[in-house]
């Protein structure tokens, strides 16, 4: 493809008006939005609304006059159109390491007998370590067993309470088969809880069609909340009479304002809530997820996978160094919407590409990822930036000091 073919389909691309919506520096082409999303434009003056307004004319006022009581639900209602799921079926709120917690232990007192929590072997860490945490306060009740993800499906027996499992891989972006996997373990009599941190926003879902029963995303990657945006938690129609958080704080109780001694929860999806609503964060995450409320899923995918697609070609055309190698599934249909691959300097590669305004990520021990965005990215910036990757491959340009010196944040 030359670069007149990339603007070509940049002028015919529906979503191109998005691209004005964000607040991205001159000159630089974002590759990283699958791990923080820019901001909107227009959530800068929404959280001036929020600081000045709100918080500072209005005051605690605030929580009734601006409705910053009502958000964790209507944000949560918003999310359920994005994947799937129906009014009163997600609510927003907590990080997601402690969504995830939350919805492990939930799923045990759904499934009372049952033992093991099933994942699989090089997801997320915070999706394990929140498992390990559940088990080391649970004692040797419950077990948490990682398996190879090609024997997950089989691994599923009578002992299995919740299989959880990162939709679209943080590495790879290998993308599970969510239908056929949330079969596979009800036939078994297990649940499933999905982690859809780089799912929601890419990749379109449909919850409820394929009777999920739990899920757990956050709001910082492509629903460009802002950085540790909070998380939001899908708890099935059908489980909430049922499921109980093993955290209970006084937003989750069913007349939190009658300040009882005692413990009831909300009857439905309020009981999953915990603490007081951090009303900054789900200020901003309102405006991003209201922007990608504007865009046809089907065509966000669409694309994000067409620029993968273009990215991928064009390293593999031009790139002239053997020891890349794509880490991601070639077939679009098992990927999500970033790319990863492999090279042994692969830290030095990513900040050499930062170097010239190309951001993308690295991830141990020898990834270079770079996300897709539909949104924001056009097919002219994705073709320049394969075309700078070839060359920095090509004149070695990764090979200075400075550009192996580790951050703290890879």
């Amino acid at each position: 493809m030359t670069r007149d073919d990339a603007q070509a389909l940049d002028t015919a691309d529906p979503l191109a008006r998005f691209r004005d919506a964000f607040d991205l520096p001159r000159g630089v082409i974002y590759l990283d939005g699958n791990s923080l999303g820019p901001p909107p434009l227009a959530a800068h003056e929404r959280m001036a609304q929020v600081t000045r307004g709100e918080w500072g004319d209005g005051l605690i006022r605030s929580w009734n006059a601006a409705a910053w009581i009502e958000a964790p639900a209507r944000i949560g209602d918003k999310i359920a159109r994005l994947i799937g799921a129906k009014t009163g079926e997600v609510i927003v709120g907590d990080s997601t390491s402690v969504s995830i917690f939350k919805l492990a232990a939930g799923a045990l007192s759904l499934r009372p007998g049952r033992m093991t929590l099933l994942t699989e072997t090089g997801s997320f860490p915070t999706d394990l370590y929140a498992l390990q945490g559940l088990t080391a306060l649970l004692g040797e009740r419950v077990r948490v067993k990682a398996v190879a993800p090609h024997d997950v499906a089989a691994a599923i027996d009578e002992d299995t309470a919740a299989v959880l499992l990162t939709h679209v891989h943080f590495k790879s972006a290998q993308r599970w088969d969510l239908a056929a996997l949330t079969a596979a373990a009800h036939a078994k009599g297990a649940l499933v809880i999905w982690d859809l941190c780089h799912t929601t926003g890419a990749v379109a879902l449909d919850l409820n069609g394929v009777e999920a029963d739990l899920a757990v995303g956050c709001g910082y990657k492509y629903l460009n909340g802002g950085p540790g945006a909070p998380s939001f938690l899908f708890v099935a129609q059908r489980h909430q009479a049922a499921i109980r958080s093993p955290l209970w704080g006084w937003m989750g109780h069913a007349e939190p304002f009658a300040f009882e001694d005692g413990y009831r929860p909300a009857p439905d999806i309020r009981a999953q809530i915990t603490g007081t609503p951090q009303v900054l964060g789900l200020a901003a995450l309102e405006v991003g997820v209201d922007l990608q409320l504007e865009a046809d899923p089907a065509l966000v995918e669409a694309k994000g996978l067409a620029l993968a697609n273009l990215f991928i070609a064009e390293v593999e055309a031009r790139a002239a160094d053997p020891a890349l190698k794509l880490a991601s599934p070639r077939d679009p249909a098992q990927r999500g919407l970033h790319v990863a691959f492999t090279h042994p300097q692969g830290y030095a590669l990513v900040q050499a590409m930062i170097a010239r305004g190309i951001i993308g990520d690295f991830r141990a021990p020898d990834i270079a990822r770079f996300g897709f965005s539909p949104l924001f990215l056009s097919h002219a910036q994705v073709w320049d930036a394969a075309h700078a990757l070839a060359d920095i491959l090509a004149t070695r340009a990764w090979d200075r000091p400075e550009f192996r010196a580790r951050a703290a944040v890879t």
